[in-house]
């Protein structure tokens, strides 16, 4: 079972909901986040680059601190208040024709531990700690872990009834995307929520493995320091953004190579050839239609390469991934890269925003040759957790992105 509980947010006021969320302090580019500092006192980019407008440069747990410290500034002014009952919160996001919704709450570390809560990524314990020790410095969480459960018809008629009433949020940013937030506070409506979750065998994490292992390694911290641990203190709880699993987006990402390995293209064609059979679509743009079909793009052609399945045999959910496939036939062997993650002759961008990337970015003289694949589907990914395997890097760019600063949940020891 999994425990999936309410809790007291703390949030923007309603006035300045538009105002105090952001993207993910990652996603922007440094001109844009001088701007949105330089202009918007109510962001809440201030909390996290504590010290921007006293133009200094703080690291580790110095600029820990200061996050904290501007934290209880926007609390102290108002900026953001803590609710006073626990409650689930409904938030939909729409972009042109992608509508996502989900609820956010709180996750059990149990859950995590016991594998109730699966994971399909492989994490750095570097930087569990790194974060783990910024949670417990600043004391709370803004950004939730994506996870996702079985297409469940009681919460879905709950989302359509909150749906058809005024949201308590209703915004819509500069990237055109349309936020709405609701807070679930009928006691009924709780109630069968958190039973619903309860009932269910497992969910998954879609995306935030190291926030989530951070959050973990947090909890057993506290835990080994509070000689009256009982199990139900806020540290053993992570902030959580649970959707359908069939309203879940995933895409995948292109690959781009510098060269072809000291390889003509002729002898590079002749390699693949053993794997794959390949037809050269001419200046057509070919994308993939399923599992184990690529394209290929390089020297103002495409290619479609179909894997021939008695080369290559799948023996467990991994081997069935076509990131895998494609790393084991010839990233690595034919183009002779090791690691995606840091090998400076390969990049993978998101395939999402872009359907002439393919093209462009080889045309561009950046890279020799690209390829793009069919994405990876949500049973796939499902399977891979279920076998306690990971994904190769770079497998999935999942939708929704969430918004930081919408929610935030403080970790205290009681």
């Amino acid at each position: 079972m999994a425990i999936i509980k309410p809790f007291k947010a703390i949030r923007p006021t309603r006035d300045k909901a538009a105002l105090a969320t952001s993207r993910s302090y990652e996603a922007y580019k440094e001109d844009e986040l001088n701007a949105a500092l330089d202009f918007n006192p109510y962001s809440f980019l201030h909390i996290i680059k504590s010290g921007y407008t006293e133009n200094e440069s703080y690291t580790g747990e110095e600029r820990f601190n200061l996050v904290r410290e501007k934290y209880h500034e926007f609390k102290n002014d108002l900026i953001y208040q803590k609710d006073k009952k626990q409650s689930y919160y409904l938030h939909q996001k729409t972009f042109e024709d992608d509508l996502f919704w989900g609820i956010i709450a709180v996750a059990n570390v149990e859950d995590y531990q016991n594998n109730v809560i699966k994971k399909h990524e492989a994490t750095i314990q570097q930087k569990e700690e790194l974060f783990g020790n910024y949670l417990n410095i600043t004391g709370f969480n803004a950004e939730p872990v994506l996870l996702t459960y079985p297409d469940s018809n009681l919460i879905n008629r709950i989302y359509a009834k909150y749906a058809s009433k005024r949201s308590e949020y209703e915004f819509t940013t500069h990237t055109k995307r349309t936020h709405k937030f609701w807070i679930i506070d009928d006691d009924l409506d709780i109630f069968s929520i958190e039973k619903e979750f309860a009932q269910m065998d497992c969910i998954y994490i879609a995306d935030g493995h190291h926030r989530s292992a951070s959050s973990n390694y947090l909890a057993n911290k506290l835990k080994s320091e509070n000689p009256n641990h009982h199990g139900e203190e806020d540290y053993n709880y992570f902030m959580s953004y649970l959707i359908s699993d069939a309203n879940l987006q995933i895409t995948a990402f292109d690959r781009f190579i510098k060269d072809l390995n000291g390889l003509s293209k002729t002898a590079f064609l002749e390699a693949l050839n053993l794997t794959y059979r390949i037809e050269n679509r001419g200046k057509e743009r070919y994308t993939p239609s399923k599992k184990h079909h690529f394209s290929m793009y390089l020297d103002g052609q495409y290619y479609s390469l179909y894997l021939r399945n008695m080369d290559y045999k799948i023996n467990n959910a991994k081997s069935d991934l076509d990131p895998h496939i494609i790393y084991k036939t010839i990233i690595k062997p034919i183009l002779g890269i090791e690691d995606l993650s840091t090998d400076t002759r390969i990049k993978c961008l998101p395939a999402k925003f872009d359907d002439q990337q393919l093209k462009n970015q080889v045309d561009s003289g950046k890279y020799k040759v690209g390829f793009r694949l069919f994405p990876v589907s949500t049973t796939q990914l499902k399977a891979v957790a279920d076998e306690n395997l990971k994904m190769p890097p770079k497998s999935t760019y999942i939708e929704p992105k969430l918004r930081s600063g919408l929610t935030i949940f403080e970790m205290k020891a009681h």
